[in-house]
């Protein structure tokens, strides 16, 4: 196994731990905590930086005038 397969592996553990320590917390089921964060929260982040970042900019360029 070469490095980057192990550290890859160790990641998808943590991340996978975390999904369940926070369901466990907030007592839904794993699969409820995966809807929530991947259906709805990125979707929503996805289409939401790009709309700040191009407000800032329009804002930083009337600020530069």
């Amino acid at each position: 196994m070469n490095i980057f397969n192990y550290i890859f592996d160790q990641i998808y553990a943590y991340c996978t731990d975390f999904i369940i320590i926070l369901a466990n917390i907030l007592e839904l089921s794993y699969y409820e905590i995966n809807f929530i964060i991947f259906i709805l929260i990125y979707p929503i982040l996805l289409l939401v930086s790009p709309t700040i970042y191009l407000f800032q900019k329009r804002k930083l360029k009337k600020l530069e005038k």
